[in-house]
């Protein structure tokens, strides 16, 4: 079964697989009688609710299982924690502050022989989950899809978001703009591997990156921005305000943008710091449709990692053929 640990985990005909099956009515019960476990080492509001819903409705059972419950590295390692919960469930999902635990996680899985994959629900290098539902939003809003053409841009730190949100966009043949201030922007090994991965998709996507936010805000179909101090970095905030200074997502560069243009924010929003109240709260702003697309989202991607998007539709796998407790 696959993984997705980042956008590119994806390949052109995966991500359109994705993107169909969320948008599946009814959604099929790929998952009646099967458990979901959502390990969390990071709270969360819209992960948590989202993903169990998604389970729900493709007729699985999640259980949240908190870091501390485990122990990961602690009481048990990362390898053992994956292959106990894959006795027991269809799909691991997990939020975690390290991505290399996933690549472990998922690494012990195929290496013993099950058939459960890994489903990235945060890590500190990617959050592709968000990046689908993103991409979900922004073709209902935008449409028609593909997004071909149009443009997206990213206004504030070049973290975990921006970079899947960027392969996402790129997969959507958009032109992506990335606006971070020095010591917050992608590398240039990062920036070449991005258009190296553009050219690879094929879809007429581009990268571009800039100190300048108005630069990055002219003209673009939708502007997107995060939080500058995300969980984990409460010691970095003096700073990053500071850094971040003039980045704030504000009715001027919203003015800069085309004149159907929207404003998608990941959340939670520090209104006044990385995006204005009057942007967030006003017409352009489609947060919440955002939002409500996060289940929208987990549902392709559950539905895609059991099969779903091609060999097989997934419905009932693994019951009764071995694909748990090491028997591929």
């Amino acid at each position: 079964m696959p993984d997705l640990l980042d956008i590119d985990d994806l390949d052109p005909a995966a991500w359109d697989a994705v993107l169909a099956l969320a948008l599946e009515s009814p959604p099929v019960q790929r998952l009646a009688g099967e458990g979901v476990a959502l390990l969390f080492e990071k709270p969360s509001a819209r992960t948590r609710n989202s993903t169990e819903m998604a389970a729900v409705d493709l007729g699985g059972h999640p259980v949240y299982i908190q870091g501390a419950e485990v122990g990961i590295d602690t009481r048990e390692t990362a390898e053992d924690v994956a292959r106990t919960l894959a006795c027991y469930h269809r799909v691991l999902c997990a939020r975690v502050f390290d991505h290399r635990l996933l690549v472990r996680m998922a690494a012990a899985l195929k290496g013993g022989g099950f058939g459960v994959p890994v489903v990235n629900l945060l890590s500190d290098a990617a959050h592709p989950c968000q990046a689908v539902a993103d991409a979900l939003t922004l073709r209902e809003v935008l449409g028609p899809e593909p997004l071909a053409g149009r443009t997206l841009a990213y206004i504030g730190d070049a973290n975990n978001m921006a970079r899947s949100l960027a392969k996402a966009g790129l997969r959507e043949g958009m032109e992506v703009r990335i606006a971070s201030p020095a010591g917050y922007a992608f590398g240039e090994h990062e920036v070449q591997a991005l258009r190296a991965e553009a050219e690879r998709i094929g879809r007429g996507g581009s990268l571009q990156v800039t100190d300048d936010p108005r630069q990055a805000a002219k003209g673009a179909a939708a502007l997107y921005t995060d939080v500058w101090t995300s969980m984990g970095q409460e010691e970095e905030r003096e700073a990053r305000l500071r850094a971040f200074e003039g980045f704030t997502l504000d009715d001027d560069l919203v003015a800069l943008a085309a004149d159907d243009s929207v404003v998608l924010h990941c959340l939670p929003a520090h209104r006044g710091e990385e995006i204005c109240a009057s942007v967030l709260e006003g017409p352009r702003s489609v947060v919440w449709r955002q939002a409500a697309h996060r289940r929208t989202a987990m549902r392709g991607v559950l539905a895609w990692a059991v099969g779903g998007g091609g060999g097989g539709d997934g419905a009932g796998a693994g019951k009764g053929t071995g694909t748990r407790g090491g028997f591929a």
